[in-house]
Parts: C-alpha cells; structure tokens; sequence
C-alpha cells in the first residue's frame, strides 16, 4: 500500500498523480506499487511540489511495518530514534513560550 498527501501542490501535480495513484480525499492518493515505480513517483512529487508540502507512506518489512519520507516546509520533521523513524513537530513560529 502506498500513501501520498499533499498540501499546497499546483494543480498540475495532483493531476499527475491522479494518473497514477486514487485521490480518496483532496491531496490523499492511494494505490499499491512496487519500489521502483513508488520511487518514480516520487521523483514526480519532487520535481512538480513548488511551495507546497508533502509525506509518502508505504508498507515496508521494519518494526513499526511502515516507512515514510517527507517533503517541503512542514512543522513535522522525521527524526531516527535508537533505529525507529518518529516524527517530531517544531515549535509554532512566534512562539516564544519556550
């Protein structure tokens, strides 16, 4: 299973993934690839992503069974935690609370 959200793509890109991938909700796509071609949509997300955002989600043979990797300006980074992939959020900006 693989998973792609968008946030913020030009409409160019979503009808690119359209092409290959469900859109179930705005910006959500969903489909069942193998490695190679998740890559080469990837590179798509990559190429096509402008201002905008955007995390894949796929299943992968690892403790938590998944993995993940994100693009673009987002307050949730990955972080690598003793070999598991967590995600971490930045504080708010103009937060200083802290």
């Amino acid at each position: 299973m693989l998973v792609i959200v968008l946030e913020n793509a030009p409409p160019r890109l979503r009808g690119r993934m359209a092409i290959w991938l469900l859109e179930i909700r705005a910006g959500v796509y969903v489909g069942n690839y193998s490695a190679k071609v998740r890559e080469h949509i990837w590179n798509q997300v990559e190429n096509g992503l402008e201002d905008g955002n955007a995390v894949m989600a796929w299943r992968s043979n690892n403790e938590a069974g998944f993995d993940f990797v994100t693009l673009g300006k987002n307050r949730r980074i990955p972080v690598e935690l003793d070999g598991a992939k967590l995600v971490s959020f930045l504080p708010v900006e103009g937060d200083n609370d802290l």
